[in-house]
């Protein structure tokens, strides 16, 4: 019998007979793989085999090799395959691809992509947060679970957002201009990095992230999608016209000042403040949904928002 230590599998035994007589050379004197690999590892100096479950058959055909060579053995640790959500080998009708789609596609950052394939297989206590400085520093092959993990992209995104929210706002700047598709105007990347830390809390990928900041360059008169444009029915016409009466009015365009005097037009209608910011928050973005609506007029600055309000008091 063949005994191998395997780091992650334990003390794995698979008797002689149930090894098959395998070929090492052809018949043309090639060799096959399992006597070349074996060959090339001892010539690399390769002192540690790391490598997916399903070659640990193959670790039995290798290691006879070593012996009759007498060449040192090299420490094996076979870890588990990612399955996908069903509980199968994950494959390509798991949606599975390249680690490129990840990140071109998907907007997923690398080291959260790091982070998760490092979470998936091994662990370190409760950490779930784990940097690249930390997983050279804490890695052992003890920590290598023996069971297969479930490729979950919602957790993926989870902590994707993690590190969005954490990453330098220039850099985050750039990567959602490259997915804009259009070039910026003078300016637009300070104005999309002083956007960022109202931008990244609500993104789970870098899609998402520039798909959030497109209301800052969209051409006037902007374009309402379905959400926004219900939005803009009944008295939105008379609310706009106050909100736009109170912004024009201000002598300071801050978030305090913006605040107050929407505040004041809410006050003065008798109405919660959410029933001026949604008719506003369309106005201005073309969206249902966006950043704070004191940011949003903040960012866009005074000109601009006033003139996205009169375009909806106009129509």
């Amino acid at each position: 019998a063949v005994t191998i230590e395997d780091r992650v599998q334990g003390a794995v035994t698979v008797k002689n007979e149930e090894i098959d007589d395998l070929v090492l050379l052809r018949s043309d004197g090639t060799p096959t793989y399992m006597l070349a690999v074996v060959v090339d590892d001892h010539d690399m100096g390769v002192t540690h085999v790391i490598r997916g479950d399903d070659h640990l058959n193959n670790a039995f055909r290798q290691l006879p090799i070593y012996r009759a060579m007498g060449w040192p053995e090299p420490i094996y640790a076979h870890i588990p395959l990612i399955h996908g959500p069903d509980g199968a080998k994950l494959s390509k009708r798991h949606g599975a691809v390249g680690i490129e789609a990840y990140r071109d596609e998907m907007g997923i950052l690398p080291e959260a992509f790091d982070n998760y394939l490092l979470r998936l297989g091994w662990g370190h206590g409760d950490d779930e947060i784990i940097s690249r400085e930390q997983a050279v520093e804490w890695f052992d092959l003890s920590g290598v679970g023996k069971s297969p993990s479930r490729f979950d992209l919602k957790k993926l995104e989870n902590l994707n957002g993690h590190y969005i929210r954490e990453a330098d706002d220039a850099r985050l700047a750039q990567l959602a201009a490259d997915r804009l598709g259009h070039d910026l105007p003078t300016g637009g990347l300070d104005l999309l990095t002083r956007a960022m830390p109202v931008l990244k809390p609500r993104a789970a990928n870098l899609n998402e992230l520039a798909e959030g900041s497109n209301f800052l360059f969209s051409q006037r008169p902007l374009a309402m999608d379905d959400a926004a444009a219900s939005l803009l029915q009944g008295e939105s016409s008379s609310i706009l016209v106050n909100v736009h009466a109170e912004l024009d009015a201000l002598a300071e365009w801050d978030t305090e000042a913006l605040e107050g005097a929407v505040r004041r037009v809410a006050e003065a209608r008798g109405v919660k403040l959410g029933q001026v910011a949604q008719p506003l928050r369309a106005a201005l973005t073309g969206r249902k949904t966006s950043p704070g609506i004191f940011d949003v007029l903040d960012l866009l600055g005074r000109d601009e928002s006033l003139g996205r309000i009169a375009d909806r008091m106009a129509s």
